[in-house]
């Protein structure tokens, strides 16, 4: 059973996400919709691991891993395209 403590938690990131998806929509400059692409992942992360909490699994942490790692290599890749033009030399 989740716990109130745990529902306030699902709770605050899920609307964490709402609001870095809309900084995504209205940023006016690429660098700001690139760091709230990064935190939207970091959210995601959360979410996974307390919905792997809440069901007592370890998928959900192995899965909160790949996104962190999926998260890591596309924010690299977005800034290194922004600072020189092409992501592979």
């Amino acid at each position: 059973m989740i716990e109130n403590a745990a529902y306030f938690a699902f709770a605050c990131f899920a609307l964490a996400m709402l609001m870095n998806l809309w900084k995504i929509v209205t940023a006016p400059d690429i660098a700001d919709r690139i760091l709230a692409l990064d935190t939207m992942f970091i959210n995601a992360i959360a979410l996974m691991v307390l919905y792997g909490l809440a069901l007592g699994t370890e998928i959900f942490f192995e899965a909160a891993m790949i996104i962190a790692m999926l998260g890591f290599v596309s924010t690299v890749a977005y800034a290194r395209f922004i600072l020189r033009g092409n992501i592979i030399e």
